[in-house]
């Protein structure tokens, strides 16, 4: 089982094809998750310790706005975690957004700066290209040690099978 890091990192479609294939998404909604459940939080719509601008300074220098530095506190240890990534570039925002351009650019610098496995996919436009993109995404993940799960089921549920 591989920690593969996506991008955008609460895509929950990227997370839900890593989990089938038997590998560990490393997504942003698991981190949130934890902040929430915080006891040190006192302000949950904040979700921001004091630390937490100063973690962010091992990914940004102190000249990047807080909030990148804010964002990189969270998503920067997931980056170190991850043994692969897959990348979506062109996005929209439903598919998965921090609604930040500059920390996705640190992000995706910081992605394909390491030295792991990486797919990059462009967000598809129509159907056959949705295809292409499963299949590549889903390829990459069997091509990682420890990979597999449940294809067939998958690929039913695609074509509209229960």
């Amino acid at each position: 089982m591989v920690k593969v890091a996506i991008y955008p990192p609460n895509s929950l479609i990227l997370a839900d094809l890593i989990e089938r294939k038997g590998h560990t998404p490393l997504a942003l909604q698991k981190q949130i998750r934890q902040k929430i459940k915080d006891p040190e939080i006192d302000s949950p719509p904040m979700n921001i310790t004091e630390e937490d601008p100063i973690k962010g300074l091992k990914y940004a220098a102190i000249e990047v706005p807080s909030g990148v530095r804010g964002r990189m506190s969270i998503i920067g240890p997931l980056i170190d975690a991850a043994e692969a990534a897959i990348i979506v570039d062109g996005a929209p925002f439903g598919f998965g957004c921090v609604g930040c351009a500059r920390t996705n650019e640190l992000s995706i610098f910081c992605l394909r700066k390491k030295d792991i496995p990486t797919l990059e996919v462009v967000y598809p436009s129509d159907q056959d290209e949705t295809m292409l993109m499963v299949n590549q995404i889903n390829s990459f993940l069997d091509s990682l040690p420890g990979g597999g799960g449940d294809l067939e089921a998958y690929d039913e549920e695609l074509e509209g099978g229960e």
